[in-house]
């Protein structure tokens, strides 16, 4: 019998915002997919610089909707 899809779903959902997004990376990094556009070695640097701010907490993170909303009444 298959495990149950749901149900590592339904775990992960009651967790907080950034661990939901750290179940979401591993799952997504095991899947053997080709990327669609390759990434220089500067920029995969850049990334996991960023990311691991965001994983201490070192930068404030905006919604993008809000972001979005602060532009459009800037500019507009």
């Amino acid at each position: 019998m298959k495990p149950d899809p749901k149900k590592p779903i339904d775990e992960a959902m009651q967790l907080e915002p950034a661990s939901q997004a750290l179940v979401a990376e591993a799952l997504l990094e095991t899947l053997d997919l080709k990327p669609d556009v390759e990434v220089s070695k500067e920029w995969r640097e850049e990334i996991r610089r960023r990311c691991a701010a965001i994983d201490q907490d070192a930068v404030a993170l905006a919604h993008g909707e809000q972001v979005i909303a602060d532009l459009r009444a800037k500019y507009d």
